[in-house]
């Protein structure tokens, strides 16, 4: 890991800091930048939904999110074998709303959520409901070969500040006594054990700071503005579902989601090497993007839409044409429902985890929600693209065929999100 340097400037040391964890990391950024006082939160302002962000974090000029700077996953498992007891649900129940009283309900302060596992839920003898579309992990290609996260559960803190996501980690997980002058009475470790720390941030400028890892070529060739390592913007809110529409209306889980989360390493010595920006549109958006000339720099100019559903109909065309297919068209094929409406909510951050060791390398968390896991993977499949190697010669497996070439699949899981009354370990059918 990166040690903590004082000549380091602020954001790149917080991300440091949320990457090497721990409490000597977290005095370190609270004495260096808590300039402002965090805004303490009200339990009874809290959104019903785990997964209501939106409206409680920054957008851009367009209206598009801006998701909060610094990300922390923690995987974890239940200490005793067999279904929660009442002691274990309590105990999560208040190490969780500590941080609803200490925390805003915002990119300032603190947005979070717990997501469950078909492992967690095969505890209790009674199944889930037959609708609740949340099955085991599997590989989704022919050419993956990704380890499946199937501990119990997942915990999610974002924040624009550092000092905020460490102190809510040592909230749950450490020896702190108080987080943000709230008293911390329960710990979440008094119930599981963190099986694994993940860490990532986005946003402008982020990835730039962090482009000294593995799977980049040396020069420094992430774009400045860009918030993602492969040098465009993503998540516009055009072609992202809205939180409505991923969000269960019916059941004993109604106003919660699905969440999937894969890990993916990225290998972009070609991408930089090989590719110009006209060829690097190609693959990320499509063919036609690049021959309309519709992106400047890194596709800021788009707007609020990035324009993808304009050239799905002629993929197979394009594909033709050009040699190569786009990323985003392809899997735009899948993220559709019969309205036209998008079925996935996108909400990735970059990483320079390499879980398992401290070596650094540039990944990607990819967290999706959506009503069911189903249409997370109808998407992917849509991505694989081999429907297009079948038509012609020049786009194959992973050659040509939009951004697979550069991104590789390490680990997989599928997670239910309670709405809120429900988060503290629940039941299969909780009334």
């Amino acid at each position: 890991m990166q040690p903590l340097d004082d000549g380091l400037s602020r954001r790149r040391f917080c991300k440091a800091a949320v990457a090497v964890g721990g409490a000597s990391a977290l005095s370190a950024c609270l004495g260096r930048f808590r300039d402002e006082p965090v805004p303490t939160g009200d339990p009874d302002a809290k959104p019903a939904r785990q997964h209501a962000w939106r409206e409680h974090i920054r957008h851009d000029d367009h209206g598009n999110s801006l998701l909060p700077e610094h990300q922390l996953l923690l995987y974890v498992d239940l200490d005793a074998d067999g279904p929660p007891g009442d002691d274990a649900r309590a105990t999560v129940n208040e190490a969780l709303s500590t941080l609803d009283r200490a925390y805003e309900w915002s990119n300032d302060g603190l947005v979070f959520s717990v997501a469950y596992s078909r492992a967690y839920f095969d505890r209790f003898d009674r199944s889930l409901p037959d609708d609740l579309d949340l099955p085991e992990p599997r590989a989704l290609s022919g050419f993956e070969t990704p380890t499946f996260d199937t501990q119990d559960a997942v915990v999610h803190l974002a924040s624009d500040n550092a000092d905020v996501v460490l102190e809510a980690e040592a909230g749950l997980t450490g020896d702190r006594g108080t987080i943000n002058g709230e008293d911390v009475t329960a710990r979440l470790t008094d119930a599981v054990t963190v099986d694994s720390r993940r860490t990532g941030f986005v946003g402008a400028g982020l990835p730039a700071q962090r482009q000294d890892a593995e799977g980049i070529p040396e020069g420094n060739p992430v774009p400045e503005e860009s918030p993602l390592f492969m040098g465009f913007k993503a998540g516009f809110v055009g072609n992202q579902a809205t939180e409505d529409y991923v969000t269960l209306d019916s059941g004993p889980f109604a106003g919660g989601t699905t969440k999937a989360v894969a890990n993916l390493r990225q290998r972009l010595g070609d991408w930089y090497g090989e590719q110009d920006h006209r060829e690097q549109v190609m693959e990320m958006f499509s063919p036609g993007h690049a021959e309309d000339d519709l992106v400047e720099g890194i596709g800021a100019n788009l707007g609020d839409d990035s324009k993808v559903d304009q050239y799905v109909d002629d993929i197979v065309d394009q594909a033709r044409e050009f040699g190569r297919v786009g990323h985003a068209q392809k899997a735009a094929r899948g993220n559709r429902d019969e309205d036209g409406n998008v079925r996935l909510l996108r909400r990735h951050f970059e990483s320079t985890d390499d879980i398992g060791s401290d070596q650094k390398v540039a990944s990607l968390h990819f967290p999706t929600l959506q009503r069911g896991i189903s249409e997370f993977e109808a998407v992917r499949e849509a991505m694989n693209g081999t429907d297009i190697t079948a038509e012609t010669p020049a786009v194959r497996q992973r050659v040509n065929n939009g951004i697979l070439e550069y991104i590789f699949v390490r680990r997989r899981g599928y997670f239910l999100v309670p709405p809120r009354r429900h988060r503290s370990l629940p039941t299969p059918r909780p009334e």
